[in-house]
């Protein structure tokens, strides 16, 4: 059985049912479930947190040198100055997310409509 192969227009919602909310979802509450008896300080913890940061890291590094859509339109160096001054906001900032995000925004935006 393929995609394609049921003509029902109720197909596609159940599709989208099954493989992109059950399928998720169910590695979620099982992580929610197996995760409330690991202690914060044990070590698979740990290891759990540092290999989830380095994937999120390792994504923003593909986004900041490897940009699709109107980002690709901008010069590295602007999408690299970004992320540095909005880290240091971030950290200016009181480790607030908004206020790195929001400062990194809003020196891309200013840098394209510069025409950088």
């Amino acid at each position: 059985m393929t995609f394609t192969s049921n003509n029902a227009e109720w197909w596609p919602f159940v599709f989208i049912l099954i493989a992109g909310w059950l399928a998720t979802d169910a590695w979620r509450f099982a992580g929610v479930v197996l995760g409330r008896r690991l202690s914060e300080t044990s070590q698979i913890f740990l290891l759990v947190r540092s290999v989830a940061t380095a994937l999120v890291a390792a994504v923003i590094a593909r986004l900041v040198v490897f940009p699709s859509g109107a980002l690709a339109e901008t010069a590295l160096g602007l999408r690299i100055a970004a992320a540095a001054i909005g880290f240091v906001a971030f950290l200016a900032g009181g480790q607030r997310v908004v206020v790195g995000v929001g400062v990194s925004v809003a020196i891309l935006a200013a840098g394209m409509l510069a025409g950088l």
